[in-house]
């Protein structure tokens, strides 16, 4: 079996051209993981026949709702839709377990996870730190995006391979030296030509494109002014449901 990449959520925060939010499957024989957790991430798995069973580990670039929104809705799935009792690991910035707590109560004033009847690890991602996490090992950068809060790439090897993923960013170097050696570069484009230093364009990706060292780029979290104007651009631009084996 080939390590696959399921593209579950390709789409901003407003859902541009109708495209689900933040949500990216890594499947193997190692184990499966989850990167970014969007509200909108049940319906996706199940339109394209996908299963929430075997995911062993949620992988968080930042705490911003259309990239962590559908965790509790995960819990819920596993708690009553399909009962789950083996662990279940959630990694992010500092402070997620707390944020996730607070996001449940506010949903359902309840806790939910109180409920669960499976553990929850909790694993704090750090730049800099690589950290084992079912099988796989999840390398987190920091990159540009929030003032205040930490914001992440991620670079998870397994079965030797290499997904390096911007999360939500502006451009910074960090995505070059990243994406050196990767199977797979999953790059953030929220924008055409509008220029914001908390996400890219396509103007810097076209830019600084023969500086990338990945042997595949692929282009998501993709917002109205990049589905306009997708016919004038040489990458490949991600779509909801879309698979890609490595």
């Amino acid at each position: 079996m080939a390590v696959q990449v399921w593209f579950l959520g390709t789409g901003d925060a407003f859902g541009s051209g109708g495209r689900d939010m933040a949500a990216y499957l890594i499947a193997s024989r190692a184990g499966t993981y989850l990167v970014d957790c969007a509200p909108t991430v049940l319906p996706a798995l199940k339109r394209h026949g996908l299963s929430a069973e075997p995911i062993d580990a949620v992988l968080l670039s930042h705490l911003h709702g259309d990239h962590f929104g559908g965790v509790p809705f995960l819990l819920l799935e596993y708690t009553y839709e399909r009962p789950r009792y083996r662990p279940l690991a959630i990694a992010g910035p500092a402070g997620t377990a707390a944020r996730l707590r607070q996001l449940c109560r506010v949903l359902y004033g309840e806790e939910l996870l109180d409920h669960a009847p499976f553990r929850i690890d909790y694993f704090d991602l750090e730049p800099g730190r690589a950290l084992r996490i079912a099988g796989a090992t999840v390398r987190p950068f920091a990159v540009p995006h929030q003032r205040e809060r930490l914001s992440l790439g991620l670079r998870v090897e397994v079965e030797g391979r290499r997904i390096a993923y911007s999360g939500d960013a502006g451009w910074c170097e960090e995505l070059v030296a990243e994406s050196q050696g990767a199977d797979l570069l999953i790059c953030e484009c929220s924008f055409f030509h509008t220029r914001v230093p908390t996400h890219i364009d396509y103007r810097q990706i076209a830019s600084q494109r023969h500086r990338f060292g990945c042997r595949q780029l692929v282009l998501t979290h993709v917002g109205r002014e990049v589905l306009e104007r997708q016919a004038e651009i040489g990458e490949r631009v991600a779509t909801d449901g879309m698979c890609i084996a490595l």
